[in-house]
């Protein structure tokens, strides 16, 4: 039988769970004598919320992913907080189109791969812990780079960048330099609250495409599908469709 919590989550998924059902135990027993009993049942109330919270924020929900290889998928579940074209010269190279992911303590935390891809590089990088709805976040936090290329056509560069916030103090990346990953497929999560970003080139029908964005005589252009507040999830939500231009 599947379990589904996340083993990204080992050993807090046990740990943060015991710890808070041992405080009930203790404190149920303990205030018997000092409190009324509907303050008993109040902070036991708040404390089974805490435990069923821990519990939900390791979940690790079952999801097919589209078979549509045109789409780049959400790499995180959340909500939308800035779209934004900027310069970027270190692996996508020239206009790319960043897209910000904002999850709160509540959103599933897993990360996937946004579409077929091979993983080049991995880059983590120590920071501050500003909070993660801040897009300033994205240069002075914590954060670790996956530079990844499309296996699909056309085979543009990618970067997944996982960014801890002001509550999360741990990025988990279980994939390798050379390791191949499906649309959808789990790679990491970030402990606790995060962003997660993803950038893509900007490719439109009157700007001249590098080698790779041409398959035979075809010519593609991205077109975003989300807008600021959207609510997303990893795997499922496409935020970029290639679309091929007419000849």
């Amino acid at each position: 039988m599947r379990i589904p919590l996340t083993k990204y989550g080992w050993p807090q998924v046990l740990v943060v769970p015991g710890i808070v059902l041992v405080l009930m135990l203790v404190f149920g027993l303990g205030a018997i004598v000092l409190l009324p009993p509907w303050a008993i049942i109040f902070i036991e109330a708040i404390l089974a919320a805490c435990l069923i919270w821990s519990l939900t924020f390791f979940r690790d929900p079952l999801r097919r992913s589209p078979a549509d290889t045109n789409f780049l998928l959400a790499p995180a579940d959340g909500r939308v907080t800035d779209i934004e074209i900027i310069e970027e010269d270190n692996f996508v190279g020239g206009t790319t189109m960043r897209i910000g992911i904002f999850l709160s303590i509540f959103n599933t935390h897993i990360n996937r791969a946004p579409c077929n891809v091979k993983v080049e590089k991995l880059t983590y990088k120590k920071g501050k812990y500003k909070n993660a709805m801040n897009p300033e976040s994205s240069r002075v936090n914590e954060s670790n780079d996956l530079n990844l290329t499309r296996t699909d056509s056309p085979q543009d560069r990618l970067v997944v960048r996982q960014i801890s916030g002001a509550i999360a103090r741990r990025i988990v990346c279980d994939c390798n330099a050379g390791q191949e990953l499906t649309a959808g497929e789990k790679f990491g999560m970030i402990k606790f609250g995060s962003r997660t970003e993803l950038y893509v080139a900007v490719r439109d029908e009157d700007s001249q495409p590098p080698e790779d964005a041409i398959v035979g005589t075809a010519r593609y252009r991205t077109k975003c599908l989300v807008q600021i507040g959207d609510k997303v999830k990893a795997g499922l939500t496409p935020l970029i469709k290639y679309e091929r231009c007419q000849d």
